[in-house]
């Protein structure tokens, strides 16, 4: 049985990850990240707003573009295994993923997850008939 949701799932996580390390997208916050060996990122607890600190928007967006685009990569890996093994994703798992979409996309509106990630996710809610 073919896996193509995971392997959706996967190439997303892979093309987030790159794009985000890109010159056109956060390739400036990344080349500071590699100053600090990317160990520090952020000044912490002294950027929180409710502490009187300045937070750094442009890191902050930088490092959970990234780390988003690295959590779709082993949520992929998992959907194909499951799709692989049982023929079909169990609705708890679909349900789960369109919720986190549905998310992404009141966070975020003009982004990938509604033009990209929400289609997918309404794809997988579609039932498989056997033939």
């Amino acid at each position: 049985m073919k896996s193509l949701n995971g392997t959706i799932i996967i190439l997303t996580g892979i093309g987030h990850t790159l794009f985000g390390l890109s010159p056109s997208a956060f390739g400036k916050q990344f080349a500071t990240f590699a100053d600090h060996f990317f160990f520090k990122i952020s000044e912490g607890l002294d950027e929180f707003p409710a502490n009187n600190g300045q937070m750094n928007y442009e890191n902050f967006a930088a490092f959970w573009f990234f780390y988003f685009g690295l959590l779709l990569i082993p949520l992929g890996i998992a959907v194909y295994h499951i799709e692989k093994n049982s023929g079909k994703i169990p609705k708890a798992v679909r349900f789960s993923y369109l919720a986190l979409i549905l998310v992404g996309i009141y966070m975020i509106p003009n982004s990938g997850m509604t033009f990209i990630m929400l289609p997918h996710a309404l794809y997988m809610m579609i039932p498989k008939r056997s033939l």
